[in-house]
């Protein structure tokens, strides 16, 4: 391998790690608990990734938890380095998945950090309830998405926290790598957005954000996004997240 590639690859390595997409482990590695990531191969192991870690408060700081799927695992590092000195940013330590997980384990995520005390909740479920099973169906039908929505914003606005609905972002038309289909994310996106004007919850719209520039900042037949791309959402979730932080005394 030659120097300046050598070079010029161990850096685009290097930042794929610290950002934390799904092109931050090799190809054939997994991230934890998505569905959606090829298997890996005999005898490899499961990447690390910083964005799952935990959290040290600083004191006097507001807490911030971020729900979601892989796409917020890539935004989560650089939304807490945008809003540092300003909130401890946590996150669930794991994949969102769909609905009903957050449904099965909303209690004990409300506790990530060791603390059940939330200024600011910004949260999503989407990708993965609209995803195709093998018998055809939705993973999460439609009226069970609406549903199961329901009762997550109750149980997180019973925390008394403000809470941020983000819109699901877009998945490319034509065939993925790995092979998977999907339902239609306006159409769940238009189900959310119902719940969300219902129960009063403010709205960060990363489809709207990201649609535009979309070819150049998701990863070719993926869902996930470039390092680009999830610091482009990261900008986006920062400044929706700052815009509730409760005022400085």
């Amino acid at each position: 391998m030659h120097a300046p590639f050598s070079r010029l690859f161990l850096a685009s390595r290097l930042a794929l790690a610290l950002i934390g997409t799904l092109s931050a482990a090799p190809a054939d590695v997994p991230l934890p608990d998505d569905p959606n990531a090829p298997a890996a191969k005999k005898g490899t192991k499961t990447a690390p990734l910083p964005s799952l870690g935990q959290v040290q408060d600083v004191a006097g700081l507001p807490r911030v938890l971020i729900i979601g799927d892989s796409i917020s695992i890539g935004y989560t590092l650089p939304v807490r380095k945008l809003l540092e000195g300003k909130a401890n940013v946590h996150r669930i330590p794991t994949n969102g998945g769909p609905t009903k997980n957050g449904v099965t384990n909303l209690t004990k995520w409300l506790s990530t950090g060791g603390n059940d005390k939330w200024d600011v909740i910004h949260f999503n479920w989407g990708i993965h309830d609209l995803k195709h099973m093998p018998d055809g169906k939705r993973q999460v039908e439609p009226a069970d998405y609406e549903a199961n929505l329901r009762k997550l914003v109750d149980q997180m606005k019973a925390t008394g926290a403000k809470l941020i609905w983000a819109t699901t972002t877009p998945i490319p038309e034509g065939p993925l790598n790995p092979p998977r289909t999907f339902g239609s994310v306006t159409e769940y996106n238009a189900i959310a957005a119902k719940v969300m004007q219902e129960k009063g919850v403010a709205v960060d719209d990363l489809y709207k954000e990201i649609q535009p520039k979309v070819a150049k900042l998701q990863i070719p037949k993926d869902v996930h996004f470039t390092p680009a791309g999830s610091e482009t959402l990261a900008k986006t979730v920062a400044a929706s997240i700052e815009s509730q932080l409760p005022a400085k005394k």
